[in-house]
């Protein structure tokens, strides 16, 4: 223990007394390592982020029903608007009563419209209509007011619930409970004014009107799609439901058993496996990279290393005359080649720290911190400098005693 001490105090005074040097020896190790933890904690970061945001969206034990699906390019996206049929609040109708492990479908329609109340106008505002089983999805929480009730969505009646920064941006801190808001063109009273919750993906929660569904097929016509949302009686008949769900949405639109769905039908989970497969692939991408780093710093380690190896001949001549076995020299050169590796590991873990943290404070991107990047990012760097450490570390202990004496 107390030789690995020493050798370990050894290479670091080794470092500070050649700080130039010892920099460029390390750089591809620095590099490589940052890389990793910034980013595997915007990674990670992301992975909490767009969990949370697919739950909120979706929903957790619920599934949705669109025209489209899941597409992974605009071509997929157009081709599906060509030859799928908008989803009807009558196909609402058929999903709900298909089968009892259905608990309850939420159809609505979302689009943008002009808001106004008096002089001020708020140009296309996020406009979300619902049907009367919304509060069963919703996270909705009034600060002021309440929630529009089942009877007025059902009645169509022209009520409307807005978000904080609406609220904000057209009463200018007045109460808005009561108050009456043109929304692309019609009247609606205000019943009430949502909690904040703040941005996602950069995108603002806080700037938008929920109206009735009846409402909004008039604002924005019976020929745009709905979006079903559906919730099981029990968690775990999800698949079942959604079977019962597929079926009657084939039944009613009359397809045969070889036709393919023209419909969407999918889980925050499949969406969620979505990502993870980008991140993968970014992941990938990541390792290639950083074994190039590593790679190209282990050569440099290794070059720089044979010079200190040849500018203390001497010294090593003059251990091995006084009984310094082969292994004593290796144990040596190794030792201080794995320190200036892991050296280059440390800085280049918390300057991955720093980049992370600077992308999530200047962008909507989270970071989070996962002690097993660190880990990693040390071990990498401590077998780096092994490895490339071994020739020097050979060579080194190989030299002829007499011959190394009588290098100037």
């Amino acid at each position: 223990m107390t030789q690995l001490v020493e050798a370990v105090w050894l290479a670091l005074s080794s470092i500070w007394a050649n700080k130039l040097r010892s920099f460029m020896m390390v750089l591809g190790n620095i590099v490589a390592v940052t890389s990793i933890i910034a980013v595997v904690s915007l990674i990670q970061g992301m992975n909490g982020y767009v969990s949370d945001a697919l739950v909120s969206e979706v929903g957790i034990g619920t599934f949705r029903i669109d025209r489209v699906g899941v597409v992974t390019d605009q071509e997929q996206e157009e081709e599906a608007q060509r030859r799928n049929p908008v989803i009807t609040l009558a196909e609402a109708q058929v999903v709900r009563r298909a089968d009892p492990v259905i608990a309850a479908v939420l159809a609505e329609m979302s689009g943008r419209a002009n808001v106004s109340w008096r002089d001020e106008t708020l140009e296309t505002v996020r406009v979300r209509g619902v049907s009367t089983e919304y509060d069963q999805f919703s996270d909705y929480v009034p600060v002021t007011g309440g929630l529009p009730t089942r009877l007025e969505i059902e009645r169509k009646r022209p009520v409307a619930y807005i978000g904080p920064e609406t609220a904000q941006k057209l009463f200018k801190g007045r109460s808005a409970t009561d108050q009456r808001i043109n929304v692309g063109g019609r009247h609606f009273r205000v019943v009430g004014v949502n909690e904040a919750k703040g941005s996602l993906f950069g995108n603002s929660q806080d700037d938008f009107v929920l109206i009735p569904l009846g409402q909004a097929l008039q604002l924005f016509g019976t020929r745009r799609s709905l979006e079903l949302t559906v919730k099981p009686r029990d968690p775990a008949l999800l698949e079942a439901a959604m079977e019962q769900a597929r079926l009657a949405m084939r039944i009613e639109r009359r397809l045969k058993p070889k036709d393919a769905d023209n419909f969407g039908l999918f889980t925050s989970d499949t969406l969620m496996n979505l990502w993870r497969q980008f991140s993968q692939g970014a992941f990938a991408v990541l390792i290639g990279i950083v074994s190039l780093s590593l790679v190209v710093g282990g050569i440099v380690i290794m070059n720089i290393m044979l010079m200190v190896v040849s500018e203390r001949t001497r010294e090593i001549g003059l251990r091995k005359a006084l009984g310094a076995r082969k292994r004593d020299i290796v144990y040596q050169v190794l030792t201080e080649s794995t320190t200036l590796s892991v050296v280059g590991g440390v800085v280049g873990t918390a300057l991955g720290f720093a980049v992370a943290a600077l992308v999530a404070a200047l962008s909507p991107l989270p970071a989070a911190i996962e002690p097993w990047s660190v880990v990693l990012g040390i071990t990498m760097t401590a077998m780096v400098g092994l490895f490339f450490g071994l020739y020097p570390a050979v060579r080194a202990a190989n030299l002829d005693p007499i011959e190394a004496l009588r290098r100037e």
